[in-house]
């Protein structure tokens, strides 16, 4: 059990012995035997230190078939560990002095001009964020203190691995970085929707960012995951596999912004006046509920609109849908951390909301959308150690990285020191300081002295620090020898990814395995497929085989895992998203079909119907201009039929005479957008009429089910809209896709 005591000097270093990918033959790199390729390290985090390597009669730098070339930095200083940041104590801070840290880490956020190395795909709005309950007691940020005060806040949210001009509904990681103007200055919580990462130690980050970006040959693919390198990386990589069970699922293709969760990751402190520290992890829930989509469904969404995230948002203001997260904080503190199975300060593990509840203290309202989008969105900056006095970092290795990179990669993305300057990043407080000069400055201290302390008095000598007010950091005593090693308490890499995948439904744990199994099939080197089955084995071995099985691979050892398992970690329905989701159909989005003749008493109570529930509809007909109802009144399109397919709605309904279901019969995206529909598992309203239609989409009347919804008559148009809560009907998938019928069975 993983001890986690607030002197982290009472903790010692325990590295796992390690095998280098360097050490293995060329048959094993190949992927001859799935037994060889086992042989790969099942944990590579801890690396052994020359004098190890030297008094075992190793050469580090020695490989069966040949030598390879000595890692240096860019100075050409040998390089003996690479896989962790030099810290105080196996669990102390990162240290300044890591110049190959800090040479890695500058050089990776200089790599892309101008846009972001990562997060470059992203979209913003405004809002505000709004006190319901006081964490004065555990907290002096003034944010915290007065509950109904409102702060402005500025909120992103990216894609990770994309560029600019990548897709929306990539599978991937999404930020969600929120930026608060409180009245002691910006607090950034650069967050994503996962609440855990693939890495401990910053120091991996730029090799699992070059890992997962297009390979540096061919520069593609774009925007996925499913290569090579990625995998290759991943699979000698244990610590990865939580965050693999949550981007191979489906939170990693959300419906939209609106429909998915936020976490601040990392664990933060939260001092009081009094000097106490209490540990604190932050959560965003969305009011609307979680959503995502079929990957299926989502290939397709990018095909029909690659902006179909930022238009969602978009829309969603603009009509006064306004999106909204509560803003829930976990707080524990040192007795807990000790009792926990796990290290609260490793960015691979989260801490499940039954054992320490989700505490509700805000709300965040989305309200207004940019009035320049480079102006605001493009050229806003995020800085992980943008906090107020109050809220303080702990040790995790990952943050203390992060608060090192991201100043660093702001200076150069946005051309010099003054980003602070440009009015979205310019605190709503009162600033003063003797910073001066330098690139594209707007603002210069006024007055004689730009230094500090002088004795030009209150006039002239400028601002001075306050004790009182000012920002201290938690005095943790922090010791033990300096040295590059990852802490025993971080060496659990399986337990966490077995819950989470046990927290999920059926239908989500296959959606998970379908994942893995498109992305591997993806992987050429059948060695990297294999390795990664093994790591599987050791998280869940139905899963491993449901993989296996669609890769046509043979099944290799398990990974040997630097620490046993535990098998017995009680599931966490926090974790699904169809048991989180929305109870009702307000924000979601029906598609209608309509042709000329429509019945126009069905279609008003339709409507009605979704207005009465808050939701939106958007009309699909076979030209732009529109269609004529029954009763002569014409309704005009929003989407012309191969524009608009159902992949776009949370629903469908089909409102169409004899003559229109004839007609559509022979078109093949009306078709499509039947098929569409019924294949991701979407309600589905019809009129008796577009039988017709749904038999040539291959929907015959023995295949309706309880999801297809009858529109005979207008008191029908109720009973639909409250099916479509649900938002899918899931058992349909176990009819509709070959691969689910060994899970269902």
């Amino acid at each position: 059990m993983a001890k986690t005591p607030s002197n982290a000097s009472t903790r010692t270093a325990k590295p796992a012995p390690t095998i280098s990918p360097l050490d293995l033959a060329p048959a094993d790199i190949a992927g001859e035997s799935p037994q060889k390729a086992a042989r790969f390290p099942s944990d590579i985090s801890v690396s052994p230190s020359f004098a190890e390597a030297q008094a075992e009669g190793g050469d580090t730098h020695q490989v069966a078939g040949g030598d390879v070339e000595t890692l240096t930095t860019e100075q050409g200083i040998p390089v003996a560990d690479d896989q962790n940041s030099l810290k105080q104590g196996a669990r102390g801070p990162t240290l300044l002095e890591d110049a190959h840290f800090r040479g890695k880490i500058f050089h990776f956020d200089h790599e892309r001009i101008p846009e972001r190395v990562v997060h470059a795909r992203g979209y913003g709005a405004h809002g505000f964020f709004e006190l319901t309950e006081s964490l004065s007691d555990v907290s002096r940020a003034d944010v915290f203190q007065r509950v109904g005060e409102r702060t402005p806040a500025f909120v992103r949210f990216s894609t990770v691995a994309g560029s600019k001009g990548s897709f929306d509904l990539a599978r991937d990681v999404r930020g969600f970085a929120v930026k608060l103007y409180t009245q002691e200055g910006n607090w950034d919580l650069v967050g994503n929707n996962i609440p855990v990462f693939f890495i401990q130690d910053a120091i991996k980050f730029p090799d699992l960012i070059h890992a997962a970006k297009p390979e540096p040959d061919r520069n593609f693919p774009q925007a996925q995951t499913a290569h090579d390198n990625f995998w290759d990386f991943v699979s000698l990589t244990p610590e990865s596999f939580h965050m693999i069970m949550w981007t191979m699922s489906d939170r990693a293709i959300p419906r939209s912004f609106r429909t998915m969760e936020g976490f601040g990751v990392h664990t933060f402190r939260l001092v009081n006046s009094d000097g106490k520290s209490t540990f604190v992890k932050f959560h965003w829930k969305p009011k609307q509920g979680l959503q995502s989509v079929m990957w299926n469904e989502a290939v397709k969404i990018n095909g029909a609109d690659p902006d179909f995230h930022r238009r969602d948002l978009w829309d969603a203001i603009n009509s006064g849908n306004l999106p909204e997260w509560e803003l829930g904080v976990q707080l524990f503190d040192d007795a807990f951390a000790e009792s926990f199975d796990f290290d609260v300060l490793d960015a691979t593990k989260l801490i499940p909301e039954e054992l320490v509840p989700v505490r509700i203290i805000g709300r965040l309202v989305l309200d207004r959308v940019v009035d320049n989008f480079f102006a605001e969105t493009e050229q806003v900056a995020f800085c992980t150690q943008n906090v107020p006095p109050g809220i303080d970092f702990s040790n995790d290795p990952l943050l203390q990285g992060r608060n090192f990179s991201y100043l660093d990669t702001q200076i150069k993305r946005l051309g010099g020191p003054n980003f602070t300057h440009i009015p979205i990043n310019a605190p709503k407080c009162p600033m003063a300081h003797f910073q001066q000069d330098g690139h594209m400055a707007m603002r210069n201290p006024k007055g004689r002295a730009n230094y500090e302390p002088n004795s030009w008095g209150a006039t002239e000598g400028g601002p001075r620090e306050d004790p009182a007010k000012g920002f201290t950091s938690f005095a943790e005593v922090a010791e033990g020898p300096k040295q590059r090693v990852r802490s025993e308490s971080f060496a659990d890499h399986y337990s966490q990814a077995r819950q989470f995948y046990v927290s999920q439904t059926p239908i989500e744990q296959k959606h998970i395995g379908d994942a893995l199994v498109f992305e591997l099939s993806k992987v050429e080197r059948p060695d990297i497929r294999s390795r990664t089955v093994s790591h599987l084995l050791n998280i869940d071995a139905g899963l491993a085989a449901q993989v296996a099985d669609g890769l046509g691979l043979v099944m290799p050892a398990p990974a040997v895992a630097a620490r046993e398992p535990i098998a017995d970690l009680a599931p966490s329905d926090r974790l699904s998203i169809v048991k989180n989701r929305p109870d009702s159909f307000k924000g979601r989005k029906l598609g209608i079909l309509l042709t000329d003749g429509a019945d126009a008493k069905i279609l008003a109570a339709l409507l009605k119907a979704v207005e009465s529930e808050g939701a939106v509809y958007e009309v699909v007909a076979p030209k732009i201009a529109g269609v004529t109802l029954s009763d002569g009144t014409t309704v005009a399109a929003r989407h012309k039929i191969d524009g608009g397919p159902s992949v776009l709605f949370d629903a469908v309904a089909i409102v169409i005479p004899q003559e229109g279901a004839a007609m559509l019969s022979l078109d093949a995206p009306a078709k499509d957008f039947v098929a569409d529909a019924f294949a991701h598992c979407k309600f589905i309203g019809f009129t008796t009429e577009a039988e017709v239609l749904l038999a040539r989409a291959g929907i015959s009347v023995d295949d309706l089910d309880e999801g297809c919804l009858p529109l005979d008559e207008a008191a029908d148009a109720q009973a639909f809209i409250e099916s479509c809560r649900a938002l899918r009907h899931w058992p349909r998938e176990l009819e509709v896709d070959l691969d689910a019928r060994p899970a269902a069975r």
